[in-house]
């Protein structure tokens, strides 16, 4: 199937949450790649009774065609590359260096942004739940995982509506568990499975980050 799979982020992230409800979980956090992954983030933490947060991760644009990834970096520095595809855009090790430099700016400037309200969350000894609206390469996703996994969950899940079969190859070894509800053969660009697929702004995420924490707050 080619066409869209999902109304919105938030029917995304309901259905993720009924695939996963039935699986042990000890102290579930759910950690969204934002900003497309905040939506979905909210509804599924919501559906299993998790802590949400974010992780941040950014890919790195080939030169010229700024919608291609050759790469990742997430917010500890953690780069996942793809050398041939690097190549193949004429990536040299310059452009890859200031690509890095320029990506890493702006996760520190999302960084204090997010966590004004919604401080790191503890990742040691719980079920990190992963998630995105959508992946295509992998490469966001892959800088992520390194990131959560040298923090210590006991468990490491991807949990995701709708990925690439060769993304999700790639993926499957990095963590323990993953759940995927939608690995079309025919795939494009994470949009095209979305009904509504409109851009989600910083203000948005702050929004969900807030809710959430309040959610969680201990009672007095």
């Amino acid at each position: 199937m080619s066409g869209p799979l999902f109304t919105d982020r938030a029917q995304a992230g309901r259905s993720l949450a009924e695939a996963i409800a039935a699986a042990p979980l000890h102290d579930p956090l759910v950690l969204a790649i934002p900003r497309g992954g905040i939506e979905v983030g909210a509804t599924l933490a919501a559906g299993i009774a998790a802590e949400l947060d974010v992780v941040l991760s950014r890919k790195l644009r080939a030169p010229q065609q700024p919608e291609l990834a050759i790469g990742a970096v997430a917010e500890d520095g953690a780069t996942h590359l793809n050398p041939l595809t690097a190549s193949f855009a004429g990536a040299d090790a310059s452009w890859i260096a200031a690509e890095t430099e320029r990506q890493l700016r702006e996760i520190a400037r999302r960084q204090e942004m997010f966590r004004r309200v919604r401080p790191r969350a503890p990742l040691a000894g719980r079920t990190v739940i992963v998630t995105d609206d959508g992946i295509a390469t992998g490469a966001t996703m892959i800088a992520a995982l390194h990131t959560v996994r040298a923090a210590g969950p006991r468990e490491l899940v991807v949990a995701v509506p709708v990925a690439s079969p060769a993304a999700i190859a790639a993926i499957r070894p990095l963590c323990d568990r993953l759940i995927c509800l939608h690995e079309p053969a025919h795939f494009r660009a994470v949009g095209q499975f979305y009904r509504d697929f409109e851009q989600v702004e910083d203000d948005r995420v702050v929004e969900l980050l807030r809710e959430a924490a309040a959610a969680h707050a201990p009672a007095r």
